[in-house]
């Protein structure tokens, strides 16, 4: 039974990226700008006058990139390049291939949003449970009503204010950037080092404006847990505090958490963008807000894609694991 469950969700995961895939190819073209009009029209002016053949150099960029096919052709060349992730060329940066560029890029957003989204996590999720269980601690009082009015206030004005006092002001971090324009990229720890320096600022906005939000969520489901049946039971077999906190508490007030964490984890490069654009982060974030400045459609779809992947991804090992986690949905799902 469980392998006829495993198998229903895998069709759901190719209806899921099939349908979000068409969405994304079909959204861009929405606007009337012509992107390779766009990029020839930028050649000519950086250029001298009449040394650009505009029209030849359209009909040869259309050609070369399809776009002077009818649409329902264009479209099954683009599912078909999907399933096979090639992900062709960025009409602005042409000859590049959008696989070098998103290998170039998702290194920076995943080293940055993964890091400071699993600190934000596990500290959010550790006070929410110990502000319910150690309703005793002063000290847990007043931190959570702190974080939950840092939480309100969006990452990127965090961010601002970072900046202005911790690097413009003091100058204890760069102000921007990912990484010094004197360092050589390379795996040694000069260079290491300086990367680590320059995600300091931006991590800590993130962590700072997410971290209660998670407290939030974990501190609700305790609160909901603690009058729950088995609990009582545990109470009065006369387990250890300690015991009755990991074991029946966290472990079932958790479960929300991870779902929320799986659902983040996948809007990872939504999430960037604001970021990276406040701390000229070299990551996905910023190469996607240039590919929509300029309506590059295959870097739009490339790095769309890949976010329709890594959420479909997550939402398949989620309910994969969820019923390992919790009986109830293992029941249901047979």
């Amino acid at each position: 039974m469980y392998l006829i469950y495993v198998l229903r969700r895998f069709v759901m995961l190719f209806l899921v990226v099939i349908t979000a895939a068409s969405l994304n190819f079909f959204v861009p073209r929405m606007s009337d700008k012509n992107p390779v009009l766009e990029k020839i029209t930028e050649m000519s002016e950086s250029s001298a006058p009449g040394s650009v053949d505009m029209q030849n150099l359209l009909t040869v960029f259309n050609e070369r990139f399809g776009l002077d096919r009818p649409l329902w052709e264009q479209y099954l060349s683009y599912i078909g390049d999907m399933l096979t992730l090639d992900l062709n060329y960025s009409i602005t940066s042409y000859p590049t291939r959008v696989a070098d560029m998103i290998a170039q890029a998702l290194p920076w957003t995943l080293g940055l949003m993964v890091t400071a989204t699993l600190i934000a996590f596990l500290l959010g999720t550790v006070l929410g449970a110990l502000t319910v269980w150690r309703k005793d601690s002063r000290l847990l009082q007043i931190t959570v009503p702190v974080v939950m009015v840092f939480s309100a206030i969006p990452f990127y004005l965090i961010g601002l204010v970072l900046i202005y006092f911790l690097a413009y002001r003091a100058g204890w971090f760069p102000i921007g950037g990912g990484y010094s324009i004197t360092s050589f990229p390379g795996w040694n720890w000069e260079f290491i080092a300086d990367v680590m320096r320059h995600s300091i600022l931006p991590a800590s906005s993130i962590v700072i404006a997410s971290i209660g939000i998670w407290a939030l969520g974990m501190r609700g489901m305790m609160v909901t847990v603690q009058g729950e049946d088995y609990m009582n039971f545990a109470e009065a077999k006369g387990l250890t505090s300690r015991r009755m906190f990991l074991r029946y508490a966290v472990r079932n007030a958790i479960l929300p958490q991870i779902t929320q964490l799986a659902l983040f984890m996948g809007q990872l490069v939504t999430g960037a963008v604001l970021v990276e654009i406040v701390f000229g982060y070299p990551g996905m974030g910023s190469v996607l807000l240039q590919a929509v400045d300029y309506l590059d459609y295959y870097t739009i779809y490339g790095i769309v894609f890949v976010l329709i992947l890594a959420v479909a991804v997550s939402m398949l090992i989620l309910d994969l694991v969820y019923p390992l986690l919790d009986p109830r949905t293992r029941a249901q799902s047979h």
